[in-house]
């Protein structure tokens, strides 16, 4: 079997994702040790779920994420459970973050769903974000 795909009882995959999101007003709160928390934070769920976290960049205003999951965890299961989690977390550790927000993150979301081809690209664009 090719590395590229994960194979279960009754299915072989390979379902990635590149999702983006933003806290509420797009402000740049996520700097000064939030950012490092909340990679330690998406790391934990993702794992907690048995998904795989190809490659992670917290921007100031905005999160970019290429995962792998199950064919069983939708796109919008996956970000729900992300978003919730690290917003309730991050709100209770930095309670700076409850005085300039009425909530962490914007509702919406922008999700990709990405081909074995392109992963290398996606993966590039994402490493890429820290140079702009």
């Amino acid at each position: 079997m090719n590395n590229r795909w994960i194979s279960s009882h009754h299915a072989v995959y390979n379902c990635a994702y590149h999702l983006i999101w933003c806290p509420k007003y797009r402000r740049k709160v996520l700097v000064n040790g939030i950012d490092d928390r909340l990679k330690e934070l998406l790391n934990q769920r993702a794992t907690e779920h048995g998904w795989t976290i190809e490659r992670m960049e917290v921007m100031p205003d905005h999160v970019h994420i290429f995962i792998k999951a199950s064919p069983h965890d939708a796109p919008i299961y996956i970000v729900s459970q992300l978003k919730g989690f690290t917003s309730f977390t991050l709100r209770n550790e930095f309670p700076e973050l409850k005085t300039k927000l009425p909530t962490l993150w914007t509702r919406s979301y922008y999700c990709e769903t990405i081909g074995h081809i392109s992963d290398d690209t996606i993966k590039k664009y994402i490493e890429d974000q820290k140079k702009k």
